[in-house]
């Protein structure tokens, strides 16, 4: 796991909707080239979590660190101009469009033909093939619909997409839920491809041995709070588990040096 300083850390966030407290202090942190998982049961805050670590939400209390600097992002846009971004479940790709489309939406290259700014559709479709290539994903066209694309595949090109255009920290809200084995593999491994280039990955689930899988750092939430931080090696899934379920609280072990793996 990188030793870095943290990219993006969350310390002590607290956020109320009225008088319903969705979260209790919660802390966390991710650093660049690792996967860290944030695992909780339905109802555990996950949601809220992401949405106030993305910008969607602006925390009751606490304080956010970008980069080592003081941050509050008052929009989803303003986490993505820092570098954060958000693969949600509904991916927001719209099926009868191109992959290359929905890859590019709202950022499409162009080329001048005279006075007239076009859509580059070579050069598009072009970083579009290289880019799924890269994350182990070879289109049959480029032009394909997405909607043609299995599950895995999808989260795939949402996960490039994020990748190109310069995430630093990448949060997947449950990007394995609906998936099979096989597609299911497909997402570890373009997690694995997307750690490799140096982003900090935040993989939030509730299936404790994905996490296992690809994971660095294992926090579990648990109805606002949060029940301890430990590295890989230092957790059984059978203890994971039992904290998603709400069984005790485990030390955290994150400043542990790598003699305590």
């Amino acid at each position: 796991m990188s030793e870095a300083a943290p990219i993006l850390e969350m310390r002590g966030i607290e956020k109320h909707f009225g008088p319903v407290v969705a979260l209790a202090g919660v802390s966390f942190d991710i650093r660049p080239g690792e996967c860290h998982c944030l695992l909780g049961d339905n109802g555990a805050g996950k949601s809220t979590f992401i949405k106030t670590m993305s910008g969607v939400h602006r925390p009751t209390r606490g304080e956010i660190f970008f980069e080592g600097r003081p941050l509050r992002f008052s929009s989803p846009r303003d986490a993505m101009e820092a570098g954060v971004a958000t693969v949600f479940q509904d991916l927001a790709m719209i099926p009868l469009m191109s992959v290359t489309r929905n890859f590019w939406m709202g950022r499409e290259p162009q080329k001048r033909l005279g006075p007239l700014k076009l859509f580059d559709r070579a050069r598009a479709e072009a970083v579009v093939a290289e880019q799924m290539r890269e994350m182990g994903i070879n289109l049959r066209q480029a032009d394909q619909a997405v909607g043609t694309l299995s599950g895995g595949e999808r989260q795939t090109v949402a996960i490039a997409r994020a990748v190109y255009f310069g995430a630093k920290v990448l949060i997947l809200d449950e990007p394995t839920s609906a998936l099979g084995v096989r597609q299911t593999s497909h997402v570890l491994a373009t997690i694995d491809r997307a750690r490799a280039r140096g982003v900090g990955v935040v993989f939030i689930t509730h299936n404790a041995r994905h996490a296992l899988a690809v994971g660095d750092r294992f926090t579990v939430l648990n109805r606002g709070r949060t029940l301890g931080t430990a590295r890989k090696g230092e957790v059984a899934i059978t203890e994971l588990q039992d904290l998603m379920a709400g069984g005790g609280e485990m030390a955290d072990m994150s400043a542990l040096g790598e003699g305590a793996l």
